[in-house]
């Protein structure tokens, strides 16, 4: 049973399974068995009943016609009427007894022909005692040995006829008898068999149970093992992380310090003495200034994009249109030189690292305005929309999930999209620093926010006709997401 359940080809739990459905139905086609033997054992006892009535009602005739004849005999004989009376207690009984006969063998013809032929001969006897009894004190000698030669010749027939069907019947029980034990013992032989192949069933299961158990025991503790493993080295690079973290803040700190006193000798020599430079002394300390301003920012850039994964905040509800506005209000400077057109349609609330949040649209925002043509009108716009994550599918959100594309659109110079992937890269420029400002670094932290909200971020650009970034954030940071609605306020901001 063991080699059998191995043999098929499916996981252990399914011969596990499997294992206890064979035994399951075995004990229920024992149940069956059972049931059926009990069944076919009550209708053979009932069979054998039926067959010892008919003998028992065979023998009652015999021994009411027996009265019958042995009280017409006597009285003939002594012709005293003391000898009739197991005669006429015979004689009422025997009507009721041939008709119980008659229908205890009706489900046998050849009983029940036997049956009527013995009520016949019945009847023929029972006329001949009534004629001795009758003619008794008129008879002869001589006729009345004829009388008794009649009657002995009649209930000889109907001994003979009772022998024969208590024969019949005996017979009959004899094989019932047999039948009832081959019966019985083909059961016991059945249901040894299939409590024998249960217990097999029953074993081969427990065993295979047991090294499915052993099995998983195994694994729990390889899994323990690696889970200790983890735990050392998730503890090993969090120590990592902070020293990294440290030495990035000291770093960044010890690099700003003597950035700041390049920037301020040299404010102050141009401040001091700058009447004794000629052009190429003062280009080259605004050089100098320039260069220091530039590394500040870089370290502060590099500091912040480092942080965002090293720095492990709780998601807070956040209101995109609030963070926009604030944003908005920070560059309002810039906007109104430039006099752009600001469109902000509804926005919803999202959960987020607040934080982080700033920083992504910050860059974004500021992104726009920073390549926007010298030319034409300056134009800004940014909508959200509704989305499920199949339609990103492709990017590894999760379809069925709730997400909100947000798109931050200019018609400034644009791009190339064959440098999609390029921009998001840290220090990777488009353009020379000597045209536009900028570390580098700014879409590389937009990207590294998306991705650690576990969303999608990409952009749309044609040469000299704009460009729209396209963010995609979840709605919640957990697998349920949560009802927010956007609100109907629409923020226009137009330089004046």
């Amino acid at each position: 049973m063991m080699n059998l359940l191995r043999s098929f080809p499916v996981p252990m739990n399914r011969r596990i399974a499997l294992g206890f459905l064979v035994a399951m139905t075995l004990i229920a086609m024992g149940f069956a068995l059972s049931f059926y033997s009990y069944n076919q054992y009550r209708k053979d006892r009932e069979l054998i009943e039926h067959t010892q009535q008919v003998i028992g009602q065979l023998e009652d005739i015999l021994s009411a016609m027996k009265d019958v004849e042995t009280g017409a005999r006597g009285y003939m004989i002594s012709n005293d009427t003391l000898f009739l009376e197991p005669y006429r207690q015979a004689l009422p009984k025997l009507p009721t007894m041939v008709d119980r006969l008659q229908q205890l063998v009706s489900d046998n013809p050849i009983q029940r022909k036997r049956a009527d032929s013995l009520a016949k001969l019945i009847d023929d006897k029972l006329e001949i005692s009534a004629r001795q009894i009758l003619e008794t004190s008129q008879q002869t000698t001589a006729l009345q040995t004829t009388y008794l030669r009649i009657g002995k010749i009649r209930m000889d027939r109907i001994r003979a006829f009772t022998a024969r069907m208590t024969e019949y019947e005996r017979i009959r029980i004899s094989e019932r008898y047999q039948q009832a034990d081959r019966s019985y013992r083909n059961t016991t032989l059945l249901i040894f068999m299939l409590s024998v192949l249960t217990f097999l069933a029953l074993a081969a299961s427990y065993r295979l149970l047991e090294q499915e158990l052993a099995r998983r025991q195994r694994t729990e503790d390889q899994l323990r093992s690696y889970e200790a493993q983890l735990k050392e080295q998730i503890r090993q690079l969090e120590a990592s992380n902070e020293e990294l973290e440290r030495f990035a803040f000291v770093a960044s700190h010890d690099l700003q310090e003597p950035l700041r006193k390049i920037q301020s000798f040299s404010d102050l020599i141009m401040d001091r003495y700058a009447n004794l430079f000629d052009g190429d002394s003062r280009l080259f300390m605004s050089k100098i200034s320039g260069s220091a301003e530039r590394m500040s920012k870089l370290i502060k850039d590099l500091l912040n994009f480092s942080r965002i994964s090293t720095h492990r905040e709780s998601a807070k509800p956040v209101r995109l249109d609030e963070v926009i506005q604030r944003i908005l209000d920070d560059q309002e400077l810039r906007i109104k030189a430039r006099r752009i057109d600001v469109q902000v349609e509804p926005l919803p609330m999202i959960q987020a690292v607040p934080s982080q949040i700033d920083h992504l649209f910050a860059n974004l925002i500021s992104n726009a305005i920073k390549f926007m043509k010298a030319d034409g009108q300056p134009r800004l716009q940014i909508r959200a929309t509704a989305v499920d994550g199949s339609q990103y599918a492709q990017a590894g959100l999760t379809p069925g999930r709730r997400y909100f594309e947000i798109s931050v659109e200019d018609n400034g110079i644009g791009f190339d999209e064959k440098y999609i992937e390029h921009i998001f890269k840290v220090f990777q420029r488009l353009h020379g620093k000597s045209e536009y400002e900028g570390t580098g670094i700014g879409l590389a932290i937009c990207k590294r926010v998306v991705v650690y909200h576990q969303g999608y971020i990409t952009a749309r650009s044609t040469p000299k006709q704009g460009t729209t970034f396209v963010v995609v954030l979840p709605e919640s940071q957990s697998i349920l997401d949560y009802d927010r609605t956007i609100t109907g306020e629409v923020h226009s901001y137009i330089a004046g």
